[in-house]
């Protein structure tokens, strides 16, 4: 018989004190719970014996034990005895192997048998009381301990951040310099050859695609497929197991390792999170872990109807916010991953559900009042994927103050403007900052993050290669995916050897690269564009966990010329204040620079863009003056901020502009810093004097710096 001790209620979850093991469960609903020990079976390979221990102690309807034998390494699960009334939103059944909703790390696959579902395949409305255990993962208890030796949060500020978005298995798989046991691991993306890679491109913080421990669906198994891109949680507090080169709980220690290792480069982390749903789907989904536990507390019921369940995800289910258990399930594993595995922020994966209380999305909702006032969670970075399939689901710029969002307006509005569409009034308020959607709530250009291209959608490189998703390795019939991408294939679709094609597509990246890049706002690159990285067409690569998703290291010379390119721009951007201010423009002179504005739009001919200019839905061209001498935000040492001026050509037409430059009061002299058109001419390769008339390719910007 295993000895047991009281415990205590909390912390949640399993936590080993350094002799023993504290196991806490939340169960409102619960009437016995029992603790499930697994440990291998001598007489079976691969099997466990199950020992179970009845968890006595309740308070507040926290069941807990101790027991002072279980060590890391320890596998474990939960069965809860409680009432079966599914029309009533009540889901218990002990027959069904329960997963820790605080487990720290997992170990086996879920198999997909009938017994980890809670009715008969044949019957929806059936009890089903097969037990499950075998098919089901465990919960690992595992060793808190970890030398940091001194490591802590960068902080590095916004608007001098460069985000990375990255997957762990993506980027390193096919690394050559990564050894085969790393590759597709934490590990691997600790290799100093990927640490090197990243700091040489400028990266500030890597975002990382899902690394809670998520499940394989049974439907893309059974096609021979694999969910990539993670966003199917089970375990909010569990590194994924798969992205680990040691199992068995050690994936913890590697994760924590990984993180050290950015730090030492200089790179934060950042989680993408998926708080608004989980693996157990619908009501046709199967019991692994919330749904059996206490179904009504964790999960959004339909009101008239509780046996299903309320989806504004497209994904089966939505967490409860509602309830003070399932937010502080939220709110204990975004503390955890910051306090014990020092992420420095998390990217929210469709947000806008968190502020979903009752209906409406709603900013004074609970989730962002306790995100507000938590004082850890609250001084971390906090960037929301502003939308959901609700109603009123698209809330960019409708965030609280200290949020950043990802802002999907830049992106829609930057493919226009290079791909010819009418956008240039808004394409302006985009470059500058996005003021339209957060100044209204005392928030600052750092408050968007620009992106042109993210995981969800096609990379750079198809992005100017087809005007059709291609999908068909899916195996959905090419339905799925968006197909309104706003892409153009720049006049043949996929693969071709037409030069002049080819050259316009290389062009068309540099142009998408270089706007993002000296964009006011926070860029963010999709993991691989640097370097050209295609999916074939392929829009949605969420079941691709093959060549088509991962990173091809093998970079021909145009794919080289891509990659030296971008490491230019973000150098450019990194050492000029004036392209990532603190501050919006305010459009006028503050006395610092001979009555300079801070910001001046101009036609091709010279003159100022009137309010006709703007509204003209022909015009494909603007220049823009950023004025180095009128940033009005200090140092971080109270300092006041100089930087060179620089002029911003823009020609998204089909012919060479001739750009008259602007008065001698601008600037006497202008050097070329950039072209498109000429991305290996080096800086000072051409000059110009105040009047004269600078070429601008076709499909091209220049990037030019007062030279006085």
């Amino acid at each position: 018989m295993t000895e047991t001790w009281p415990g205590t209620a909390y912390p949640l979850g399993a936590t080993f004190d350094g002799t023993g093991t504290n196991f806490a469960l939340f169960s409102e609903v619960a009437e016995r719970v029992e603790l499930c020990l697994f440990d291998p079976d001598p007489e079976n390979p691969g099997s466990f014996t199950e020992t179970k221990v009845e968890v006595t102690e309740v308070d507040a309807y926290v069941w807990h034990c101790y027991i002072p034998t279980v060590q890391p390494g320890q596998r474990y699960g939960y069965r809860v005895h409680g009432p079966w009334d599914p029309e009533q939103g009540l889901r218990c059944n002990p027959n069904k192997l329960l997963l820790d909703p605080y487990a720290k790390a997992t170990a086996g696959e879920i198999d997909w048998d009938q017994s980890l579902f809670g009715y008969d395949f044949d019957d929806p409305e059936s009890r089903n009381d097969d037990d499950s255990a075998a098919h089901m993962t465990h919960g690992v208890v595992i060793n808190p301990f970890f030398d940091w030796e001194g490591d802590r949060r960068l902080s590095i500020p916004y608007n001098e951040s460069f985000i990375y978005e990255a997957h762990v298995k993506g980027l390193t798989q096919l690394h050559p310099d990564v050894p085969e046991e790393q590759r597709g691991t934490y590990a691997g993306l600790a290799h100093p050859s990927v640490t090197a890679h990243l700091k040489k491109l400028g990266v500030t913080a890597i975002e990382l695609m899902p690394v809670h421990q998520f499940v394989q669906d049974s439907t893309l198994l059974d096609q021979g497929l694999r969910n990539y891109w993670g966003y199917n949680t089970l375990a909010f507090l569990a590194p994924h197991a798969d992205y680990a080169s040691s199992q068995q709980g050690q994936q913890v220690q590697e994760f924590k390792a990984m993180v050290k290792a950015m730090h030492a480069a200089g790179i934060e982390v950042i989680l993408d999170v998926v708080y608004n749903h989980t693996a157990e789907g619908n009501h046709l989904g199967p019991t692994l872990s919330f749904k059996g536990i206490d179904n009504a507390a964790y999960y959004r019921l339909v009101e008239d109807d509780q046996r299903y369940y309320m989806d504004y995800t497209g994904t089966g289910n939505t967490l409860n916010v509602r309830h003070p258990h399932s937010v502080q399930l939220i709110m204990d594993s975004l503390r955890y991953w910051v306090t014990e595995m020092h992420v420095d922020g998390f990217r929210f994966d469709l947000a806008a559900t968190l502020a979903r209380e009752f209906y409406d999305v709603d900013k004074l909702s609970t989730f962002f009042e306790m995100v507000q006032q938590d004082p850890v969670v609250s001084q971390v970075k906090l960037i929301a994927e502003p939308w959901d399939i609700g109603p009123g689901g698209y809330q960019v710029g409708g965030f609280p103050p200290q949020w950043t969002e990802w802002n999907g307006a830049y992106r829609d509005t930057v493919r226009d403007f290079w791909r010819g569409e009418p956008s240039l009034g808004e394409f302006a308020s985009r470059l500058s900052g996005s003021s339209d959607l957060y100044e209204h709530s005392g928030r600052r250009p750092f408050a968007s993050i620009n992106f042109v291209t993210a995981h969800d959608g096609f990379t750079l490189r198809d992005l100017v290669s087809y005007n059709e998703k291609h999908n068909e390795a899916n195996l959905e019939d090419n339905r799925d995916g968006t197909d309104d991408n706003r892409s153009w294939n720049c006049g043949a679709e996929g693969p071709t050897d037409d030069p002049g094609v080819l050259e316009l597509r290389a062009r068309q990246q540099r142009n998408l690269l270089a706007t993002l890049l000296l964009s006011q706002g926070v860029p963010m690159l999709l993991g691989g564009d640097e370097m050209g990285r295609t999916q074939g067409g392929n829009n949605n690569a969420y079941c691709q966990d093959n060549e088509i998703s991962w990173f091809d290291w093998d970079l021909d010379p145009e794919r080289e010329l891509l990659l030296e390119f971008t490491r230019r721009v973000i150098a450019i951007r990194r050492e000029h204040p004036v392209f990532h201010r603190r501050d919006f423009f305010f459009g006028r002179p503050n006395g610092s620079s001979g009555g300079l504005p801070d910001i001046r739009w101009f036609r091709e001919d010279g003159r100022e863009m009137s309010r006709r200019d703007w509204r003209d839905p022909e015009r494909r061209t603007l220049g823009v003056f950023l004025n180095g001498e009128e940033i009005p935000s200090p140092s971080p040492r109270g300092e006041p901020v100089l930087d060179d001026s620089f002029l911003l050509l823009l020609n998204a037409g089909h012919e060479q502009v001739l750009y008259r430059l602007p008065p001698r009061r601008y600037g006497n002299r202008w050097r070329q810093v950039l072209s498109t058109a000429e991305p290996e001419a080096p800086e000072g390769w051409r000059h110009y004097p105040a009047r004269a008339e600078a070429p601008v390719e076709a499909r091209s910007l220049v990037l030019l710096r007062r030279a006085w």
